[in-house]
């Protein structure tokens, strides 16, 4: 019989703890996923130029109806802490001074991939919708297409719609807001 070692999980407080100790440090681009710690991939021009587009199209139309954050955490139970690259964040004052957004703080994640779209889709998608966040939205730049997750069950979304340019698409929270995939994709 052969035994494999178990693989020994972070929680999210042991994962801070790396960072406030100097083990992460502040340029290292990882996240917390299942207790794993991953290493993301570069962000390459293509990627930080639709990143740029959508927090500026956000914060110009969405003024205070809603926080943006660009590539920050978002705490996804005690093993998962994902760095979704623009979130769509219910504003408050005192909000997210003491803890990270919880799912129940977010309005819509989105990831920009263009060549993480594969693991962004398994991974990263189903944990967003085991934790009821109510919308994502994957970029995926090298089939120049937005994919939009709604209605999030344990399973996963059960609904997924892809659109392409020359579609709009607008946020659930915020449905009078139309985009056009042409303004994301550039």
């Amino acid at each position: 019989m052969t035994v494999y070692p178990e693989r020994r999980r972070f929680t999210v407080g042991e994962y801070g703890r790396m960072a406030e100790a100097g083990i992460l440090g502040e340029d290292d681009r990882v996240e917390l996923i299942d207790g794993e710690i991953l290493e993301m991939a570069p962000i390459d021009p293509r990627h930080q130029r639709c990143v740029i587009e959508l927090t500026h199209l956000f914060t110009e139309r969405l003024g205070r109806r809603a926080l943006v954050s660009v590539q920050g955490p978002i705490r996804l139970g005690d093993y998962s802490e994902p760095q979704p690259d623009v979130v769509l964040l219910r504003p408050g004052p005192e909000l997210y001074a003491a803890d990270h957004p919880g799912p129940e703080d977010v309005l819509l994640a989105i990831e920009v991939a263009e060549t993480s779209s594969s693991f962004d889709r398994r991974v990263k998608v189903p944990r967003y919708a085991q934790s009821g966040i109510p919308e994502v939205w994957l970029i995926d730049l090298e089939r120049r297409s937005v994919t939009v997750y709604c209605d999030p069950s344990p399973t996963g979304y059960r609904t997924a719609q892809t659109v392409r340019r020359g579609e709009t698409l607008a946020p659930l929270a915020f449905p009078e807001l139309h985009i056009g995939v042409d303004e994301i994709l550039g």
